[in-house]
């Protein structure tokens, strides 16, 4: 097969309709437009959101209207008490917060937050820490990272 044979499979290619060119071709007169109305005058349009004059959906919903900000950084939240299961001075990764099954994936920054209290201390490597958790770290004699 060469490209010059290439051929659009047969049924998906229809010639268009060419209206107002006379009666006897079925789309003459009003040329498929109905009569009077909006939609029967030239540049006429109405947006899909239009409902006729009711008060759209979009202004009814107040949770559909707004802003997302779409640079937002999402990040998976560990929680300081959430590190009680390795053993004191370790230093604690992102792969091993993986493996102990505190973290989905390693797809997104991780956060620790200072929810809860740590009794020993531990080398916590993350992307972010939450100020109390980085208190609570260093008060119990460990560090914390930033990666």
């Amino acid at each position: 097969m060469r490209q010059n044979e290439l051929r659009p499979a047969s049924g998906s290619k229809h010639s268009r309709k060419r209206v107002g060119r006379g009666d006897g071709s079925g789309h003459g007169t009003y040329s498929c437009r109905g009569l009077k109305g909006q939609k029967s005058r030239s540049g006429a349009g109405i947006a899909l959101r239009f409902e006729g004059g009711q008060t759209p959906l979009v202004k009814r919903l107040p949770h559909k209207r707004g802003f997302t900000n779409i640079f937002k950084t999402d990040y998976i939240l560990v929680k300081l008490q959430q590190l009680e299961v390795f053993k004191p001075d370790t230093e604690v990764t992102p792969q091993m917060l993986l493996d102990a099954g505190l973290i989905p994936s390693l797809k997104k920054p991780i956060k620790i937050l200072g929810d809860g209290e740590l009794q020993y201390s531990l080398v916590v490597k993350a992307n972010k820490f939450s100020e109390s958790a980085r208190r609570k770290i260093e008060a119990a004699g460990g560090r914390a990272e930033e990666i």
